[in-house]
């Protein structure tokens, strides 16, 4: 169950470097031709899914909204950039936070949902970009 007063939870700040090799192979890896991914002159706009590799135990805020694994699902992502995306070399600084919890009526019970939201900065930092992911918690069967 959803823990409602993990709203607020910051983790500490983590590092991503991009690096030249991986902005490649996510691009191979999800049929993104543009040239500037083989060079490495800037990531694909979903290439910060990948920071879940970089996080540590201390970074990583999800486990403090204790969604249930068998009844959740990955409701929707975004990504927002302040500016071109970053390129090859560049180091960010990512920090992650639960921005809100709330629930919804459906027809088979009340859905929760969890908003976590990480920001990146670059080593001046600026605002580079943000990712925003929405989990939500499927209501408990009843066996009917």
């Amino acid at each position: 169950m959803v823990d409602r007063d993990s709203a607020g939870t910051v983790g500490e700040p983590f590092e991503l470097v991009v690096e030249r090799g991986k902005i490649r192979e996510f691009a191979r890896a999800t049929h993104a031709g543009h040239p500037d991914f083989e060079t490495g002159a800037s990531i694909p706009p979903t290439f910060l899914t990948t920071a879940y590799h970089w996080h540590t135990p201390t970074s990583d805020v999800e486990p403090a909204a204790q969604l249930d694994p068998q009844r959740s699902l990955h409701a929707e992502q975004e990504f927002v950039f302040h500016g071109p995306p970053p390129g090859a070399g560049t180091r960010l600084i990512g920090t992650a936070r639960i921005e809100r919890v709330y629930e919804k009526p459906s027809r088979r019970g009340v859905l929760t949902f969890v908003e976590l939201v990480t920001e990146y900065r670059n080593e001046a930092g600026e605002l580079v970009a943000e990712s925003k992911l929405t989990g939500v918690e499927m209501p408990e069967t009843t066996g009917e």
